[in-house]
């Protein structure tokens, strides 16, 4: 039981890259982007804004760095994955987005001046070599001749950006809880992406669109991540983490069943390879330096 609410976690990511998908062409990615969070945020200062309230000037201090972490992890890193669903599959998406541990080992590098095991780098070259495979359709070699793609160069950014989101989470560790550490963030998402949505073609909310904007304002931005801060709390970091590579798999089978996408060969390899890194790189990293694991921040 206390591996159910993490895997509903990423059942719920799962299924917000299949809604990301579905969204291009029903919403404009800057309306999606910003009413996503509103509806996050709506649902979230009745329980809240009291708690918020009351610690606001120890939280003051911090405003800065907020709205740093919101900028990279609501703002970039969902925002190009809108765009870049007009694109990519589905699948790909949720493949490109594995790659974010090895991402995130290597921006610790610099930024956290950590000093990963032969292990994890060696996790880290698998990942990149699948994470290769599956830009090129197979073709890595094509990659140096034609660049990548616009989608893909855009979910490539939006997967760097929450890797830094990551590693600045771990580096500045607020003195806030993680609960009320989301909702400012939330908060200061949402106010980021206003002048977007302000300047859209169009904004308009429909039977067929706001479907789409509560599943990722309410499950993927709301539940979810309460399942996986309860999961932090009952499994710790570690174990919860490993969960996390559950995420692209339920993508696929998702853009599989209710998207209909095709499982190419290359996807098979990249995947494989991609998540074999990732897998590679936990089993094996050294045991982080206590004031780098004292917190850990869910997507």
């Amino acid at each position: 039981m206390r591996l159910l609410l993490p895997i509903l976690a990423t059942l719920i990511w799962a299924g917000n890259t299949i809604v990301s998908k579905l969204s291009a062409g029903a919403i404009e990615p800057a309306a999606i982007s910003f009413y996503r969070w509103l509806v996050a945020l709506l649902a979230l200062t009745p329980f809240m804004l009291p708690k918020v309230w009351k610690m606001r000037v120890q939280v003051r201090p911090y405003w800065r760095k907020l709205v740093v972490l919101a900028a990279l992890g609501m703002v970039m890193y969902q925002s190009l994955a809108y765009f870049a669903a007009h694109s990519v599959s589905a699948m790909s998406m949720g493949l490109i987005i594995a790659a974010i541990p090895p991402m995130t080992m290597v921006i610790g590098m610099i930024v956290l001046r950590t000093r990963p095991s032969p292990g994890m780098l060696i996790g880290a070259l698998i990942s990149f070599v699948g994470l290769s495979w599956l830009l090129s359709a197979g073709h890595p070699a094509q990659l140096l001749q034609q660049g990548l793609g616009r989608g893909e160069l855009m979910m490539l950014l939006a997967s760097t950006s929450y890797a830094a989101y990551g590693v600045l989470v771990k580096r500045w560790a607020l003195p806030i809880g993680n609960g009320e550490s989301l909702y400012l963030q939330i908060l200061c998402g949402t106010v980021l992406l206003l002048p977007g949505f302000l300047l859209a073609p169009s904004v308009a909310l429909t039977a067929h669109n706001l479907p789409l904007v509560l599943y990722a304002g309410l499950l993927a931005s709301t539940v979810a991540p309460w399942f996986w801060m309860r999961g932090l709390l009952r499994l710790g970091p570690d174990k919860t983490a490993v969960l996390m590579n559950l995420t692209p798999v339920f993508t696929a089978a998702f853009a599989v069943l209710f998207l209909g996408e095709p499982l190419q060969a290359y996807h098979w390899v990249g995947g494989v390879l991609t998540l074999l890194g990732v897998a590679v790189a936990q089993m094996l990293k050294q045991r982080p330096a206590p004031q780098l694991e004292a917190r850990e921040c869910a997507g």
